[in-house]
């Protein structure tokens, strides 16, 4: 049951501390001594715990939600943390499936209002450490964990994991985690553990030396996934995924088995949604939360390969720090596209939209309302056409 005052301390939480999902870099604290002060005010013993940490530009929350579900086939009490959400606050808190209870993330907002701390914690921090007390206290046989934001500084990066995984690398959050993408391979190298195993999902020349030498530096065994190409994104993070699986569950003879499992069970299991989902099969709809120049060329790859025979009208919504001229230079040119402003302070304007001048004017419409440019967007849409709805999970959260 949901308490009365539920909306309301979440909204407080949301308001109280920077967020980033709403305001972008500057709710970044690149320090990781407020999420220890925090640990220790909720008395949670990280050091007996143990983890899987997952890092990467893209594919983070599928392959962690994938390693999640495998787990939960094999029997394991398993908890998940990823971000951001989509329509609930706990959705980024889950023990084998299930969202962490209203009633505990009232009671934990409660003890921060009482508390006079001498920092200004940012939302993420509180909310990960409000997830870590949430898994101690449901003993959790292990915790898969997705970083928030890069991976030496991130909040999550004060555990000591079993595996550390590196999903891929792209030019995202630039003006934090560097300019280049060996600069950010850098930043999320900052995972590796002295010691401590690393599975790498996607490397070339650029970046796959920068892994070697961290995981040198901390005398961490470290395996690189083999290339497959033409593969689609998720037969990707799902390969990354099972490696990850075959290295936890080593000597399982249930292992296929377990595979098979995870797969069938994955939303029961996780929760995932809105990653190359099928929102309708009548008119086809598909959903991804596709936002950085990687995923978007990603998921546009995706469906040339799958839907070769289909009229494609899109609908899409960017946050306002993403670049719009390169995703743009992604854009097929035979498609239509319906350009639209979503309910956050983030969102990608109108003008924006209009200043980028990449597209076919013709097959263009620009909306305000997110939820009428999707009404418009189905109403048009027949057994030769498909919608694919990208961009931004606020996007997806105001028509899911």
């Amino acid at each position: 049951m949901i308490p009365e005052n539920y909306d309301e301390k979440v909204d407080w939480l949301f308001n109280q501390f920077p967020v980033f999902q709403k305001v972008g870099s500057s709710a970044y604290k690149p320090t990781l001594d407020n999420t220890l002060a925090l640990i220790q005010f909720f008395n949670v013993p990280i050091d007996k715990m143990k983890f899987v940490h997952v890092a990467g530009t893209n594919g983070k929350g599928t392959t962690c939600s994938i390693i999640a579900s495998a787990l939960t086939a094999a029997g394991k009490r398993v908890g998940l943390f990823t971000s951001p959400h989509i329509k609930d606050f706990r959705e980024r808190i889950r023990v084998n499936g299930e969202k962490i209870g209203a009633n505990q993330v009232v009671d934990s907002i409660d003890r921060i209002q009482n508390t006079d701390f001498d920092f200004s914690p940012s939302f993420f921090e509180m909310t990960w450490v409000m997830a870590l007390a949430h898994f101690h206290k449901e003993k959790c046989d292990v915790v898969v964990v997705e970083t928030g934001l890069g991976g030496r500084l991130d909040a999550t990066n004060v555990i000591l994991p079993e595996l550390s995984v590196i999903t891929n690398i792209g030019l995202d959050h630039v003006a934090i985690l560097g300019d280049t993408r060996a600069k950010i391979a850098g930043e999320k190298a900052g995972i590796i553990k002295k010691n401590v195993p690393v599975l790498i999902g996607e490397s070339d020349d650029e970046i796959k030396p920068v892994f070697i030498e961290a995981a040198n530096r901390n005398r961490s065994p470290i395996f690189f996934l083999p290339e497959q190409n033409d593969e689609h994104t998720f037969e990707t993070n799902k390969r990354l995924a099972f490696k990850a699986i075959d290295f936890l569950l080593k000597g399982d003879s249930r292992l296929d088995s377990i595979k098979k499992t995870a797969l069938k069970d994955l939303y029961k299991n996780t929760g995932l949604y809105g990653r190359n989902q099928l929102y309708s099969a009548e008119p086809l709809v598909i959903l991804d939360a596709a936002h950085n120049v990687m995923g978007v060329q990603r998921f546009i790859q995706d469906v040339q390969k799958k839907y070769t025979n289909k009229n494609v009208r899109v609908l899409y919504g960017a946050s306002n720090d993403k670049d719009l001229a390169e995703i743009f230079k992604l854009f097929p040119e035979e498609w239509e596209y319906y350009f639209t402003e979503f309910n956050s302070q983030r969102s990608m304007k109108i003008d924006d939209f209009k200043s980028v001048n990449k597209i076919n004017e013709k097959k263009v419409s620009f909306f305000s309302d997110a939820k009428k440019a999707f009404a418009m967007a189905q109403e048009l849409n027949n057994k030769q056409d498909m919608l694919i709805v990208f961009g931004s999970f606020f996007l997806l959260e105001e028509i899911i």
